[in-house]
């Protein structure tokens, strides 16, 4: 499990060929859980339990991965900076000319600016300049004794 984590706090994007090792590490423990032989109702009843678990992590890791490879398209991404570029400068044309219009349509534009990192730094969560910390999962790793 631990591994899995290094490899999503790689620095670089995970290639095809990982993903696709994990998966098959992923679809061996499925079956040897599948494998298992219930004796009684409660342990028939662990073992859906477990391969639901199972199914929704396969589908969250594969969710992982399409999101990984896609991401806000270029030709979007100039649009809608290039309609900002123009919504700016047409609140420029029609202020006064003062250090007030200046200074607040500088910090607007800035805080636009800003937003919109942060939606492009949403779209890879575990690289970039904001992430997401893998210490909590390692802690509870140490917890568990793995």
């Amino acid at each position: 499990m631990a591994g899995v984590l290094d490899r999503m706090e790689l620095k670089e994007s995970a290639n095809l060929r990982q993903w696709q090792t994990s998966t098959h590490e992923g679809d061996a423990f499925y079956e040897e859980v599948q494998a298992l032989v219930p004796k009684d109702d409660r342990q028939r009843s662990l073992k859906a339990e477990a391969l639901s678990i199972l199914l929704e992590i396969r589908q969250t890791r594969w969710l992982m991965y399409e999101q990984e490879s896609t991401s806000l398209s270029v030709p979007m991404l100039i649009i809608l900076i290039s309609w900002l570029t123009a919504l700016f400068m047409s609140f420029g044309l029609f202020a006064p000319v003062n250090g007030t219009v200046a200074t607040s349509l500088l910090i607007s534009a800035l805080s636009v600016s800003c937003a919109i990192l942060l939606i492009l730094e949403m779209y890879s969560p575990y690289h970039g300049l904001i992430r997401l910390s893998g210490e909590p999962l390692r802690a509870a790793l140490a917890q568990m004794g793995n």
